[in-house]
């Protein structure tokens, strides 16, 4: 049995939610043989990989007894229902990725947007080759890092393709100063890379703020997170916080919800958009002295 991934896990919750009062017994009933118990179970606990044409079929079962299942719904559901692994251009590189990664890239390709702040780098959908290079080299502290490196480059770029889809990715972004401020003994890295935020920036699919050296206390300090949020349904989104030798899915409501007012907070105390972008190229020219 494979383990259960984030999108499974999010899935089976809110199937849960919507058998309601019905109990599991109930369901395997009405579906008129198509379930029994312990598959249906074995599905809301995310257990076990669902087929989307069983979870087509238990939307429709919930639809005929007055659960509200709208077309924007089956869909969402059904996308969560796809093993992305299984379907994506990093299935080759499952041997360098580790299940949470993919997990993340897997959302990334079915997101509608994603809200994110970092403290100390540039958001990988922005990063040159060369910036995540040497990113990578620098805050890399396992040996599988250290070794395929060039891999993990590949896969970044790769990853960028969410926002020049035809249907891109939103991507709101709040960086802190100092992430733009980092040297680099490679001539012309950063100026490089700045150059590289600063066009991302004129897609209309892409916003970013700035948090300057010289505000004030704010929550953002606590660390980086970023939010994946898949239209109408937030009770779909995800927060995923990364740490040195670790990555966390943040999945329950009232913490998603919590990391969405900060997000708001700290938007408000970043510099706006056009500021951030004068200061971005105010720093990119520095960077050439």
């Amino acid at each position: 049995m494979s383990a259960p991934t984030v999108r499974r896990r999010r899935l089976g919750s809110k199937l849960r939610a919507l058998r309601g009062d019905l109990t599991l017994e109930e369901v395997a009933d009405l579906s008129k043989g198509r379930f029994v118990y312990s598959k249906l179970s074995r599905i809301e606990t995310a257990r076990s990989a669902p087929k989307e044409a069983d979870i087509a079929a238990l939307l429709d079962l919930y639809a005929q007894h007055g659960r509200d299942v709208s077309e924007e719904l089956r869909s969402a559901l059904l996308m969560l229902a796809k093993e992305g692994p299984q379907r994506g251009w990093w299935h080759s590189y499952r041997g360098v990725l580790s299940p949470t990664f993919e997990d993340l890239i897997s959302l990334e390709a079915e997101a509608e947007s994603v809200s994110t702040w970092q403290i100390g780098v540039i958001p990988g959908f922005f990063q040159t080759p060369e910036y995540a290079r040497e990113i990578i080299k620098a805050t890399g502290m396992a040996e599988a890092v250290e070794e395929n490196v060039e891999a993990l480059v590949e896969v970044r770029l790769a990853r960028q393709a969410v926002i020049t889809r035809p249907q891109p990715l939103n991507v709101w972004a709040i960086v802190s100063e100092l992430a733009l401020q980092v040297g680099s003994a490679r001539p012309g890295l950063m100026r490089d890379q700045l150059s590289r935020l600063l066009d991302a920036m004129d897609r209309p699919n892409v916003n970013v703020q700035v948090m300057p050296n010289t505000g004030h206390m704010h929550v953002g300090l606590v660390g980086s997170f970023s939010m994946l949020s898949f239209g109408a349904h937030t009770d779909l989104d995800v927060v995923h916080t990364e740490g040195l030798t670790s990555a966390l899915y943040i999945e329950d409501a009232d913490k998603i919800a919590a990391h969405r007012h900060a997000w708001q907070r700290i938007s408000s105390a970043a510099l706006s958009v056009e500021s951030s972008a004068d200061l971005i190229a105010k720093i990119r020219n520095d960077h050439d002295h």
